[in-house]
């Protein structure tokens, strides 16, 4: 238990979770496109939900949720297959909005609930899960204790990731006014969403 406490395995699992968390994934363009095209305060249930929904998510991996898909593997592979199928549905409609005022007031933003149920079928968000479980827990003895301080970890990465996106989104507003800007920019995201899938279809 002590081994595990040091300042160095604190400090990796913070890097692992800032760098997994803050690079470009399904969640995060999503937030992005969010921030402009909604704003930061329609897009905080949607932050929310990605945060706690994903910390939950490893905290039930860890705890021994895992142990279904390893006993179970093709329960693996259909999430992933709805993932992929979701993510690219999302792309299109990314792609498909309008801009400007006309997405206010027509769409609406991702809610808690939705925004945390995607972490169930988000690829990117099961490899990080079952690869920081199976690195970072190296006792049986105190698995839950080590479990819940990954879990914490990520939650605080989380926070950080989430809302530097949406606040990027947000930011991009002065830059982005006209809707023919916007739609450019959310095809672009859409794409963007894409390529993020494919490694996951092909691996």
């Amino acid at each position: 238990m002590q081994e595990f406490y040091t300042f160095t395995m604190l400090l990796s699992i913070a890097t692992f979770t800032v760098s997994s968390t803050m690079t470009p994934g399904p969640n995060n363009i999503m937030l992005l496109s969010s921030g402009l095209t909604f704003g930061y305060k329609r897009t905080i249930p949607h932050i929310l939900g990605v945060t706690l929904g994903f910390s939950l998510m490893i905290l039930l991996v860890g705890l021994g949720f895992g142990i279904i898909f390893e006993k179970f593997p093709i329960v693996l592979k259909v999430l992933k297959v709805v993932g992929i199928v979701y993510l690219l549905w999302m792309a299109y409609k990314i792609a498909t909005s309008k801009g400007g005022m006309q997405i206010k007031h027509k769409s609406k933003p991702f809610t808690f609930i939705q925004a945390a149920l995607f972490q169930w079928i988000n690829p990117k968000g099961w490899i990080m899960s079952l690869t920081s479980i199976s690195i970072f827990v190296t006792s049986k003895n105190d698995s839950i204790t080590q479990v819940l301080i990954i879990s914490f970890i990520f939650l605080l990465s989380g926070m950080l990731s989430t809302n530097t996106w949406t606040i990027g989104g947000v930011a991009l507003k002065r830059f982005i006014k006209e809707e023919s800007h916007v739609r450019k920019f959310n095809m672009t995201m859409a794409i963007l969403l894409v390529a993020s899938v494919i490694p996951f279809i092909f691996e």
